[in-house]
């Protein structure tokens, strides 16, 4: 028999539950220290405006019968607390007979506390790899643990999410943007993607040649690749190892959040025990059998899973194919894509205040700096993923807009700078005015292109940037509470 003919899934599912364990632990961190600005009581979409707009049944959270700061706080460190018991494998600690019903209780409980941020945290939590982390935490809590191998039927499950994370991203593509069929689609998209990193100014000036073949890499790794990830081994193990470097590409080269982690965590469900034994340092325990409450668990799962994938199945073949979208409100199975359409113009919000009493044309104003933009033309590009700065994100997409009347936030993050909310505050990277308030605030529109490598070398600058317009007009306090009055 051959190495990896081995069926064994034990060592598969201790590299998958330490990887996702680690992401929940990033997340709810972010949870932690973003959430209650961008969404708590007092924030710039107020939890309340979910509590009012929604039904539990619409949008299941504990936040909906409990919506304060206190509860949102709690449960942000317990669910840090928790991924953390995960990532040292805490219920494999247990008696072998308790190690199974802990595993199961507390990937529930990740998967539960964190879908409450998810339903209540409206704009600022309306990703696709949101979706993507609860359904792949929720098959997590039944792939058992202790000395006991995982219900086989579980791990094919994983393979169907990523077959859907993958084959749904190429799907997109070839339906959407004309530049993913002529090839061109990373002619612009470094520069444009959201949080460009160190990399892609780099990546943004290889050859076009070499860019075609990055398209062409694409569309053969997300649109033909994932039917292997159901196929024998090592022929699966092959498909999954295309799918890591893919994904290590993107990460090396942008800022998608945890969105690369995940997938690549995903992708430990194509090999077996046998491929990792025979290519990696380690050994993996002859495993028994799952017990059988487990295994009836798995199947009535797979029946599930199996009846909610009818909808995103659908999708998946429709000329009107959607990306990122939740079939249900417990979001068990889902759609997902990216860059479906790519910008071919960066535009960037530049939000500024002043000091001054009254404003004149010579008024002088003071650049707040937030912490994955590219607000100061010279300064490098960061890498911040797979950690989420969902304000920073936000601004990507409202500056596609000329005015932010599709951004409603916007304006109450401006009041927020007038008052000098340190909660707000905290989710920029400095501010012009540490000891006191600006009197008035504006936002500028720019259009921002990296420089070539001739300016670059001139200047040490790795952005050009030309302003495009107002944003927002320069207002003082209280003209925005008219204003959103």
């Amino acid at each position: 028999m051959l190495p990896w003919d081995a069926g064994s899934y034990w060592l598969v599912r201790v590299l998958f539950h330490r990887g996702l364990a680690a992401i929940y632990l990033l997340a709810f961190l972010v949870a932690a220290k973003q959430f209650r600005p961008l969404a708590g009581e007092d924030g710039l979409l107020p939890i309340r405006q979910y509590v009012d707009r929604h039904s539990f049944r619409e949008r299941p959270s504990l936040f909906y019968y409990y919506p304060s700061d206190r509860v949102i706080g709690v449960a942000a460190w317990a669910g840090v607390g928790l991924s953390a018991v995960a990532l040292a494998g805490g219920p494999s600690w247990l008696p072998t007979p308790y190690a199974v019903p802990a595993s199961i209780a507390l990937w529930l409980a990740l998967w539960g506390l964190y879908l409450s941020f998810v339903n209540a945290g409206q704009t600022f939590y309306g990703y696709g790899w949101e979706s993507m982390l609860l359904e792949t935490g929720f098959l997590a809590a039944f792939l058992g643990a202790g000395p006991t191998g995982p219900p086989v039927v579980v791990v094919w499950l994983l393979k169907w999410v990523l077959f859907r994370n993958m084959f749904g991203a190429g799907l997109i593509k070839l339906r959407g943007d004309d530049c993913w069929r002529d090839c061109t689609a990373l002619d612009s998209h470094y520069e444009t993607q959201p949080i460009p990193n160190p990399v892609s100014w780099y990546a943004h000036h290889l050859p076009d040649r070499f860019h075609r073949v990055e398209v062409l890499g694409n569309h053969v790794v997300e649109v033909a690749v994932p039917f292997l990830y159901f196929a024998p081994q090592p022929w699966a193990s092959v498909a999954g190892a295309a799918t890591v470097g893919f994904q290590g590409w993107l990460m090396v080269t942008g800022n998608f959040s945890w969105l690369n982690a995940l997938t690549i965590v995903q992708a430990v469900a194509t090999f077996s025990d046998g491929v990792l034994t025979a290519v990696l340092p380690v050994t993996a325990p002859t495993a028994s059998s799952p017990p059988l409450y487990l295994q009836v668990l798995a199947l009535a799962l797979a029946a599930v899973v199996l009846w909610r994938s009818v909808g995103p199945a659908r999708n998946i073949l429709s000329e009107r194919q959607v990306m990122n979208t939740a079939f249900d409100p417990l979001h068990l199975v889902n759609t997902y894509g990216a860059f479906g359409s790519i910008t071919r113009d960066r535009y960037e919000i530049v939000v500024q205040g002043t000091a001054e009493d009254a404003v004149t044309p010579d008024t002088e104003w003071e650049t707040y700096e937030f912490k994955g933009k590219p607000t100061d033309p010279g300064r490098r590009p960061r890498q911040v993923a797979p950690y989420h700065y969902r304000l920073d994100w936000q601004l990507w997409f409202a500056a596609m807009a000329p005015t932010p009347h599709r951004s409603p936030w916007f304006l109450a993050l401006l009041q927020k700078l007038l008052d000098g909310d340190e909660a707000t505050r905290a989710l920029l990277e400095s501010v012009p005015f540490p000891e006191g308030t600006p009197t008035h605030v504006r936002a500028v529109r720019y259009r921002y292109r990296f420089t070539t490598p001739e300016e670059r070398r001139e200047t040490g600058r790795w952005w050009v940037r030309e302003r495009v317009g107002t944003y927002v007009s320069p207002v003082g306090e209280g003209d925005l509470r008219l204003t959103r009055a």
